[in-house]
């Protein structure tokens, strides 16, 4: 009974539609329940912050620490618990679809440009004040505009980084690179080394779970926060939840699956996170301003060199694949460093306080402010629909999805 369930719910991977809807809805009760919004990379500045003061230095006088903070430890914060309960969630995931394998990289410069494009979209995620999660699914249904100028920004940034990578030596050797489609494995056909990975990913998965609601009992809110963490590391590894791929095949082949569930999600968010700022929570607004635009221009064109956005670098990386663990370490040095550069190089002076924070619900109401929202999800939804009519008019087909059970091991538009 568990093999047979594990096999048809845990093995292939999930439609991207429910996937991300589902994510949506949990990132409206996580902002309810903590007071906090769905987002990794402040906390991962946070943690470039606190390795420069185990070096002797004081990042915590930096006047971006002194904007998102820097006290205590990762331990001690509700970012820093759901970034611990997405990676365990998504090992789990990953282990119980015997999904985990140590993949290394072919080619010296695939790690370089891991490294270089983690930095871009880390520094880029941080000027606009925060990634594809903080603007996506925080800023767009917590009606703060300066979200739409980073959606905006970073759909041209995934634009000019298609057509960089499409470069014949970033390319690079495509049939050296090529990744091999494998069958639903069974209980006789799946090799033995792999056997283990599903009890492992139940110890994971459970163990996690355990942990968090422990330390729910003295601190609610961080236990809350691990709970929802093992929930969404289980939804964007299973579903295969990555907003690079979601451009990426906007562009090269048109299809817009993933981009259309992000849209999806986003509207499921929107409802819920206004019913909990109606009941008192409050919501995070930030400046509309060239900073939100250049940052989202940055971080799009880096998601696409390294090959995957927060979420994606995430579960990818649990899944074993070497080519991300780089990627991570670029994205915490590129957030690191626009920290630095907040001040140092005059960014938050030039790029971000001359503008206004602009909050629809104080300019248009609580109606307004929903309306404006859905039209502008609606208006992007049928551009996505008309951009794949339109290339499947001009004769370019969107690439078809892989089979279920053709698809263990090989993500959405990679």
């Amino acid at each position: 009974m568990w093999e047979q369930w594990r096999q048809q719910v845990l093995v292939r991977f999930w439609p991207p539609m429910p996937a991300v809807v589902a994510a949506g809805v949990l990132s409206a009760y996580y902002f309810g329940l903590t007071g906090t919004f769905w987002a990794v990379t402040g906390e991962f500045t946070r943690w470039g912050g606190h390795l420069l003061q185990l070096a002797g230095l004081h990042p915590e006088t930096w006047g971006y620490f002194q904007v998102i903070g820097l006290q205590g430890t990762p331990w001690d914060r509700v970012d820093g618990w759901v970034i611990f309960g997405m990676f365990a969630g998504a090992l789990a995931a990953a282990l119980l679809a015997e999904n985990v394998k140590l993949r290394r990289v072919r080619h010296g410069r695939r790690l370089a440009q891991a490294l270089v494009g983690g930095m871009l979209a880390g520094f880029g995620a941080r000027l606009a004040m925060g990634c594809n999660l903080a603007a996506f699914f925080t800023g767009i249904p917590q009606f703060s505009l300066h979200a739409w100028a980073f959606t905006i920004g970073t759909a041209l940034g995934t634009y000019l980084g298609v057509k960089l990578v499409l470069h014949p030596w970033l390319r690079g050797d495509a049939r050296a690179e090529r990744v091999r489609a494998t069958a639903v494995t069974t209980e006789e056909t799946r090799p033995r080394s792999r056997v283990w990975q599903p009890r492992l990913g139940v110890v994971v998965g459970v163990g996690f779970a355990l942990v968090a609601l422990l330390v729910a009992l003295g601190q609610p809110k961080l236990g809350i926060a691990g709970l929802f963490g093992l929930a969404f590391g289980v939804l964007i590894e299973r579903g295969q939840i990555c907003f690079t791929s979601a451009f990426r095949d906007l562009w090269v082949t048109g299809r817009a699956t993933m981009a259309k569930a992000l849209v999806l999600g986003m509207a499921a968010s929107a409802i819920g996170t206004a019913a909990f700022m109606q009941l008192g929570v409050a919501p995070k607004v930030y400046w509309l301003g060239p900073g939100a635009a250049i940052g989202g221009l940055l971080f799009g064109l880096g998601i696409v060199i390294a090959g995957g956005c927060e979420t994606g670098w995430m579960y990818r990386s649990m899944e074993g694949q070497v080519h991300f663990w780089v990627v991570g370490v670029g994205n915490i040095l590129g957030a690191t460093l626009l920290a630095w550069a907040w001040d140092a190089l005059g960014l938050y002076a030039a790029l971000v306080a001359p503008w206004p924070k602009v909050y629809l619900v104080d300019q248009f109401g609580w109606l307004g402010g929903l309306l404006i929202t859905y039209g502008l999800l609606l208006a992007a939804y049928l551009f996505l629909v008309w951009w794949e009519a339109r290339t499947t008019y001009h004769g370019l087909q969107p690439a078809p999805t892989p089979a279920p059970q053709l698809r263990k091991g090989v993500a959405h538009g990679r």
